[in-house]
């Protein structure tokens, strides 16, 4: 009988963490017609820029890539080798300059750094007064444009560092200066598009506390750290996990002492570009730059959601959402103050009234006075004073409406006023019972006559609506005849309309899943046939590329892929229609607990029927098609638990943007291979690797602990691997399936998941190659042991684990 083993391998890539080599850059070579250096005789003007010496930052002239932006020019600092526009220092950010050829960048005469427009200065250092043609300013690899003298590298007389915008880097200090009180804090840009000083703050605590906290407006402090324990932060339980990783690439340092209050972080590879930032949305997030992604990520974030900041949205104005989505939206009666800010995403200059209040209420027509309308179910605004004359709803808004300052009341028992704008109004979402009573000018709001007129409008648009109703029932009796006649005869794709497959779906009310690229909801034709119907979201293609890409996808026929019916494509709506699978997706079998336990032969026998519909893709196709998203989730079960692979088109369908997509999702982390985290080229070795992790968990009927902090004797792929050297496989089952098992068959499938793991593509076995040894045709040999399985199971060390090879 034929054995199986790799081809030579090729270089292994060593991953210190899953998650640490999503950050890592291709390193490139600096610009050998740049320079890092600024001196008086060598200015900056328009495009030219300072380059720091490994390339990874640059210094020049910068226009903001918002809308709204145009013809403001400024001096900053930004990452230099990614395509997004990253800022993370501003100089002039309070004066632009509206022509960069004709200002320059350049050392005065004093030993500052100064922006000259034309012959006036506009931004200076102003932090030296040093001899003339004594210093010069250097751009380094830490993103810290440093001023020195030029005889003596280490006499620093001004640094970037010390000088913050927004952005908080790697190696720079977070502090207070108890003898001067001065504080070296990050502040938010006003919007998107304007860097000068926003709302909010980010600062070592001035009252002597051992915390940062975060300010809006200087003044009003909404969330802090807690005090330093010794080794974390008590409401920044992020950062306490990391200080405890091994191998984590960040390090964290707190300091107090009579001089200065401080605290820093730094990575411990240059290569992962890492940032904590202060949005203008007064919202702190820590990212890192994901290179296969093409995107900053976010791994922290403070306040979690963007209502619980103070005064987010701005005067008279109600904040909407959760921690993953929030929104403003101007109370009825007003309008946004500065619509253009609002647009650039800073929304904190809230609303103004459309018609002013009347105030006093004495001598006027009823029709006339300021009026009241509700909001139900908020948290109620800041700074409330309670009135004892409000002893009833009535007179609560009596003691309102006879106060000239009073804007709203709300009462439940206790009267409560407001004099002042209304900041902090926020929808709950806790069931909360608390109302509140805005006032409008009477015209803001309908009166009586309104009304009447109001009920005549409706009367009318009744007998309008009835007609309209039976040209509805005639449309809707043709769709109907129009569904019945449809046939979902096997290899041909029916195009439905969209309003069809709403009528199909009950109005899409009947969820079988959320999937990565959208929901799946069951619909059933009128000859009782069950199908499953996917909605996709963020798909680009226009309307022929797609129609064009289903086609073919359609015509893909395998008992182990999943059968595409139909689809539909109307302007940005994109469904795919599926057959039902009444035994749902693999995860629920395995790690639902009230679920009984797959026997080992189904386990093997989905095991084998995944691996031959992937062979199917990866070499029968008439164009290779990579999965790039195997997990149990994306393995359905039929009738009789025949496996199908599920969302195998969607790789086709999303194209380029895939990759981008997919090292977004942290729900599917962890069946990435490595090449998809470092950036290289996908082959169908990235699905052979996600397999094996799959397999692993469809041997223990349990999900692969992934957390950096389990032990080799937990972390189950790395269980199987001294199992396996040890010849006691048989531990690794399910207790319950202990007297079930094909010793022989779990072996292989063993081995055969560990070869699928390996570092190296070359080492990994094609799907075809995979088939051929679960079935028994093929032996295999001993793998070896991955080298990354070493980092990720931490009680393992390098020599017990090259024991175990």
């Amino acid at each position: 009988m034929a054995s199986w083993c790799p081809p030579p391998p090729s270089c292994s890539l060593l991953l210190h963490l899953l998650v640490v080599a999503a950050l890592l850059v291709p390193s490139h070579g600096s610009s050998s017609n740049a320079t890092d250096t600024l001196t008086a005789s060598r200015p900056l003007s328009g495009d030219q820029k300072l380059i720091s010496q490994r390339g990874k930052f640059a210094l020049g002239f910068f226009q903001p890539q918002a809308e709204g932006s145009g013809g403001r020019w400024y001096v900053g600092i930004w990452y230099n080798k990614i395509p997004v526009q990253t800022i993370v220092w501003v100089a002039n950010r309070e004066k632009p300059i509206s022509d960069p050829a004709s200002s320059s960048l350049t050392i005065s005469d004093d030993g500052n750094i100064v922006i000259r427009q034309s012959k006036s200065i506009v931004w200076s250092s102003n932090s030296t007064n040093e001899a003339f043609n004594s210093t010069i300013a250097v751009l380094l690899d830490t993103g810290n444009l440093v001023v020195r003298h030029k005889s003596n590298s280490s006499h620093v007389v001004w640094q970037s560092f010390d000088d913050m915008t927004d952005t908080w880097l790697p190696g720079n200090k977070l502090s207070f200066n108890k003898v001067t009180g001065v504080s070296n804090r990050i502040i938010s840009w006003k919007n998107n598009g304007d860097p000068a000083p926003g709302m909010f703050t980010v600062e070592m605590d001035p009252n002597g506390s051992k915390q940062y906290i975060i300010l809006w407006n200087s003044s009003m402090v909404y969330w802090d750290t807690g005090n330093w324990t010794g080794s974390s932060f008590p409401n920044m339980p992020e950062l306490s996990r990391a200080n405890t990783y091994p191998n984590t690439p960040y390090t964290y340092q707190f300091v107090d002492n009579d001089q200065e209050t401080y605290f820093t972080y730094n990575v411990t590879d240059d290569r992962i570009l890492s940032r904590h930032v202060i949005g203008v949305s007064g919202q702190t997030q820590s990212s890192v730059w994901v290179e296969a992604a093409q995107a900053w990520v976010v791994y922290f974030s403070q306040p979690k959601a963007n209502c619980d900041v103070y005064g987010f949205c701005g005067a008279y104005s109600k904040c909407s959402g959760s921690a993953l989505s929030s929104s403003c939206s101007c109370l009825k009666g007003f309008s946004e103050r500065d619509p253009n800010s609002w647009n650039l995403g800073d929304p904190t200059a809230g609303c103004r009234r459309n018609v002013q209040l009347q105030c006093s209420s004495k001598g006027l027509e009823k029709e006339k006075q300021d009026r009241f309308y509700t909001i139900n179910s908020v948290k109620l605004p800041d700074k409330a004073q309670t009135s004892i004359e409000g002893t009833s709803n009535q007179n609560c808004q009596s003691a309102c409406l006879n106060n000239c300052s009073c804007t709203a009341y709300s009462y439940n028992g206790t009267c409560s006023l407001w004099y002042a704008e209304l900041l902090n109004l926020q929808d709950t979402i806790d069931g909360s019972l608390d109302n509140i009573h805005i006032r409008v000018a009477a015209s803001e709001l309908p009166d009586s006559r309104t009304k009447k007129r109001w009920i005549a409008r409706v009367a009318v648009g009744g007998v309008a609506a009835l007609g309209c109703a039976v040209i509805a029932l005639y449309f809707l009796l043709r769709r109907r005849r129009r569904i019945n006649s449809m046939n979902l005869a096997k290899g041909s794709l029916i195009s439905f309309k969209y309003n069809d497959l709403q009528f199909l779906t009950k109005n899409f009310s009947e969820i079988l899943g959320v999937g990565a690229f959208g929901s799946v909801f069951k619909g059933v034709l009128p000859d009782t046939t069950i199908m499953a119907v996917k909605k996709l979201e963020g798909l680009r293609q226009g309307e022929k590329q797609f129609r064009a890409e289903v086609s073919t996808i359609g015509t893909i026929q395998h008992v182990n892929l999943i059968q595409l019916l139909g689809f539909c494509s109307e302007g940005t709506k994109r469904l795919l229609v599926y057959e039902y699978m009444p035994n749902g997706s693999l995860d629920h079998h395995l790690f639902r607990s009230n679920r009984a336990p797959l026997s080992w032969s189904t386990r093997y026998q989905i095991a084998t029927g995944v691996a031959r519909g992937l062979t199917y893709l990866h070499e029968e196709c008439r164009d290779c098609i990579i999965h790039c998203d195997i997990k149990p989730e994306n393995i359905l079960l039929g009738e009789y638990l025949i496996p199908k692979v599920a969302d195998f088109g969607l790789a086709k369908l999303l194209g380029r943007d895939f990759s981008r997509v997919l090292t977004s999702m942290r729900g599917t982390i962890g069946y990435l291979a490595p090449e998809w985290i470092s950036g290289e080229a996908i082959t169908t070795k990235a699905d052979v690797f996600s397999y094996g992790m799959m397999l692993f968990e469809i041997i223990s009927g349990k999900r692969n602990n992934m957390h950096t902090g389990t032990s080799a004797n937990t972390f189950f792929p790395m269980l199987v691997v001294r199992k396996l050297v040890e010849g006691d496989v048989q531990t690794l089952i399910d207790s319950e399936l202990v007297n079930d098992v094909d010793l022989r068959e779990l072996e292989r499938a063993c081995m055969v998941a560990c070869w699928c793991v390996q570092d190296s593509e070359s080492s990994r076995p094609t799907m075809g190659e995979i088939v051929q040894i679960l079935e028994g045709l093929v032996n295999v040999e001993m793998p070896p042991v991955p080298r990354y399985l070493q980092v990720l199971a931490e009680g393992v060390k390098p020599s017990e684990v090259s024991n175990l090879s």
